[in-house]
């Protein structure tokens, strides 16, 4: 966010902004200002913060605008970043693809719960907490392994990117059989007929 020529920005404000994360919620902005409604609503219109959603915001001020992966992680917590985003993060989908697939259990997704930011849609789907597993989180961005991200596209895509496009060289074949053990039987078929396809 740029403050606009010849406006200061608030002393008060910015000391209770230094206080706040990256990105917050406003039950983190409760604790730093008393009158948060107020401080929130002057605070985005001198451009300090950056409003994302109802409750949640980017304190772009003194950190700028973060990576789309941190923020698809920050607005449904629990959550990773999955299928072919992660696929193409990983180097094992050529494509690049123009939607970020976020895995949650939390309950607002699907499509008309989707979220634009810079030009990309972050889109949600649920996952039974027992297939909730397979990534690493660094800085504030959970995301999946090669071998999760290609069971996960399977299992809420219901489909693969086609064979030509992928870089199956880079899927550990030992890992995938072992996550996709959590999976139905008919699923876990699916899995072995397209390692045999690859070999």
């Amino acid at each position: 966010m740029i403050i606009p020529s010849g406006m200061k920005p608030d002393k008060s404000t910015i000391q209770r902004l230094k206080l706040l994360p990256h990105l917050f919620r406003i039950q983190d902005a409760q604790k730093v200002a008393p009158h948060t409604s107020i401080f929130l609503y002057r605070a985005a219109q001198d451009g300090l913060i950056r409003r994302l959603n109802r409750g949640t915001y980017v304190n772009a001020f003194l950190y700028g605008l973060p990576p789309l992966e941190m923020i698809a992680c920050f607005l449904r917590p629990p959550a990773y970043i999955s299928c072919e985003w992660a696929l193409n993060y990983h180097g094992v989908l050529l494509q690049s693809p123009h939607v970020c697939s976020v895995v949650t259990l939390h309950t607002a997704v699907g499509k008309e719960r989707s979220f634009d930011y810079q030009d990309v849609t972050i889109e949600f789907s649920r996952i039974a907490p027992r297939l909730f597993h397979g990534y690493t989180t660094t800085r504030g961005v959970s995301m999946a392994s090669p071998e999760k991200a290609l069971l996960d596209t399977l299992y809420l895509h219901h489909h693969i990117p086609t064979f030509d496009e992928l870089e199956m060289e880079s899927i550990d074949q030992r890992k995938l059989r072992e996550l996709s053990g959590n999976y139905p039987a008919s699923f876990r078929l699916r899995i072995e007929k397209l390692l045999n396809y690859r070999a």
